[in-house]
Formats: C-alpha cells, structure tokens, sequence
C-alpha cells in the first residue's frame, strides 16, 4: 500500500487561560491519500483548526501537539519556520472561505497570483506576469487581460474564489485544505467551483481536504467524510454511504436536513449525549 500524502495521529490542540485548558481539538487522527476527503461538524468543532494545524497557521496562543503529522513522508509539526514557510502554498495549499477577506484589496488580483508565482516558481516579473495570465485561464476566468487590473472589491464572488484558487495551484501543491470553499457562493457557482476543483486534482495526485458544513455537498463531491464533535472525531465513512451512519450525533445532523420528498412542520433537533464529549488524553 502506497504512503498517504498526509498522515495525523493523536493530534491535539489546547489553549492555555487562566486556571483551565481548552482543548479544541482532541485526538484527531486520520491518514488522506490520492482522495477528496470531507471533514464536516457543527461551528466550533475544530475543523478549521485541524486544518490550520496541518498549515502551522494556529495563533500563538495554541499548542498543537501529535504522535505523528507527516506529509509525504516527513515529519512537519516541529519543522523549522523557515522550511514550513517554503511547503505552504507550494506543497500544501489552503484555499479560504471568502475571497473578500482573503485577498490583499489594495493589490490587484494578478499582481497577487504573479507574486505567488515569483516565490514559489522564482520567476521573473514578466514570466510571472504570463503564467498568471494562464493560470487565470486554467480557472476557467474569461478575459483575462480585462480581469487582470482589477481590486478584489471589483469581482463577484465566484470570480474571486476561482482567483483563489489559481494562487493555490501555482506550484501544483500535493495537499489541498479547502476551508468552506463555497459557503459564499450560489448553487451554480458552487458546481463550477467544484468542477474546478476536480479538474486540476485529475492533473496531478492530489489530496482533497473539504472542510464543509453542507452534509449533501460532501456525500455528493467527496470520496470519504470524516465527521467532527467537540473537537474529537466521531466516525468516518466512505461519502455515498454517508446515510449508513451508526454515530448518533450525525445521525442527528442528517435528521435535521430539510428534505423535498419528506416534508416536516418542524425539523429535528440535535439531542446531545454528554458522553460524546469524553474527554481524551492529550
């Protein structure tokens, strides 16, 4: 059996405060290999800081910790600064929620896919200028002369995650986090962003980490889902039998889903069992 790309075990993540330690996240482990792999849960799960910890993007506060975080066959959790610098957005990329944030809007968006591919391509401004213009092609961005001067207030949503996307495939990463990707963004804009997304993993063996809240669009678009708790995770299954879950909490998300074919005058409410929050030693 080939190596994952990533593999994480017993992953931890507390916040010291004053007379408690929050454990955000708790004994998370999981291996993503040449897959798209959902990670879905309610706010506050601890998808994002999975993710983020995966990156070495937590805030200073935090204290990750792990048996075990390698990503093609190397050890990144107490990685030098400087070398970990290098794999993000090169090795590792991570596409965020809402472009309107995560883009410089004082810098147009060519400029930053070019700058991305300065440093991660090292090539000259002109060079760089070209493999923005294709990229913003390869994203599937009609004229891309026109789009190219513009500010990120300037473009709609679909347009600035597809502008998003092209910064984080310069250097054809092995590992893609793709943090609530298209939560902005309407329904058919969302199946061109996802399209996208599978066309540029088909080009190269590619892991796929979709952190999502939409239980549909993950059984739909994902090979594997992995569901989140309190910050533990609570079950894993293949994406398409996603409606097989035996765990009750995502028995209870699914229940809670608004259905065409079954419709309801009040849908279901999440009933908690305080033994889904055990805590698990760091």
């Amino acid at each position: 059996m080939n190596e994952p790309i990533l593999s994480v075990r017993n992953l931890n993540v507390t916040f010291p405060g004053l007379g408690r330690v929050t454990h955000a996240v708790r004994g998370v482990s999981f291996d993503i290999g040449n897959e798209k792999v959902g990670l879905i849960g309610e706010s506050g799960s601890g998808k994002s800081l999975t993710g983020r910890s995966i990156m070495r993007l937590l805030p200073k506060a935090a204290i990750p910790r792990a048996d075990r975080l390698r990503f093609d066959g190397r050890e990144i959790l107490d990685l030098p600064e400087a070398e970990m610098r290098h794999l993000r957005g090169h090795r590792i990329a991570m596409i965020l929620q809402d472009p309107k944030f995560s883009l410089n809007p004082v810098m147009c968006v060519g400029d930053q896919i070019a700058e991305t591919c300065r440093i991660h391509l090292k090539l000259g401004r002109q060079d760089a200028r070209l493999r923005a213009m294709e990229l913003l092609e390869k994203v599937h961005i009609r004229d891309p002369e026109r789009v190219y001067p513009l500010y990120p207030h300037e473009v709609s949503g679909g347009m600035g995650q597809r502008i998003m996307i092209a910064m984080m495939v310069v250097a054809r990463p092995s590992l893609i986090i793709a943090d609530e990707p298209t939560s902005a963004l309407d329904v058919s804009v969302r199946a061109q962003v996802l399209r996208l997304l599978d066309e540029l993993r088909s080009e190269t063996a590619t892991g796929l980490l979709f952190i999502s809240h939409d239980l549909n669009l993950v059984r739909r678009f994902c090979d594997r889902v992995i569901i989140m708790y309190a910050g533990r995770i609570v079950e894993t299954l293949p994406a398409a039998r996603l409606h097989e879950a035996e765990h009750p909490y995502t028995q209870g998300l699914l229940a809670a889903l608004p259905r065409l074919d079954r419709p309801v005058d009040r849908l279901a409410v999440l009933r908690r069992d305080p033994t889904w929050t055990e805590e698990v030693a760091p």
